[in-house]
């Protein structure tokens, strides 16, 4: 999964992301798959591949945190709400969900949906471009608590600070760069075609 350090990704065969995880599996000769690190993502590929995936058990969680409650909560205060969830969410929520979607899908069917009402079930911080790219249409969140503390240590000032002073230099060996570049390159090259 791309969300892994290099290391990982160097002794990993091909990289995946949420958004083309199915179709990158689904490209593979081979037809068992060990994922990692997501299992939640790893059971969501399960359920669209003929091919047998045997899930790490790891899990982010920021989308674990969402509950299936959480949704038939949602879904009760805004019946007319269609649901979009992460694939990296239990499956017990992601059997709830109108739509299964990485983030920038959901960023792409919001915008182009007819639907006005929508229940995220994703990191908090989506919402607000959600809502200020969609002005027009409502979004709720699944649950106030799906905070990523680690994408909130990024602010706009510590960009400024890292661009301006360059003191924060990240060093990869070479041996894990180049083998991690391999995996990248094949999930790109698995990828063409869209």
């Amino acid at each position: 999964y791309v969300n892994t350090s290099a290391a990982v990704k160097a002794e990993s065969d091909i990289g995946c992301t949420s958004a083309n995880a199915v179709k990158v599996v689904n490209a593979l000769h081979e037809n068992e798959i060990i994922f990692v690190p997501d299992r939640n993502l790893a059971l969501y590929v399960a359920d669209h591949t003929e091919k047998k995936i045997i899930p790490w058990n790891g899990y982010c969680p920021t989308h674990h945190l969402i509950l299936p409650g959480d949704i038939l909560l949602e879904k009760e205060e805004h019946p007319e709400a269609q649901v979009l969830v992460h694939p990296e969410c239990r499956p017990e929520v992601v059997v709830l969900a109108d739509k299964v979607l990485s983030t920038a899908g959901m960023l792409k069917y919001a915008a182009q949906s007819d639907g006005r009402e929508f229940i995220i079930g994703t990191e908090l911080g989506l919402l607000h471009r959600l809502r200020k790219e969609n002005p027009q249409k409502k979004f709720y969140p699944a649950t106030a608590y799906a905070v990523c503390p680690n994408m909130k240590m990024n602010t706009l000032g510590s960009i400024i600070r890292a661009l301006e002073k360059n003191e924060h230099v990240i060093k990869v060996p070479e041996n894990i760069r180049s083998r991690a570049k391999l995996t990248l390159d094949r999930m790109l090259e698995a990828g063409r075609g869209d």
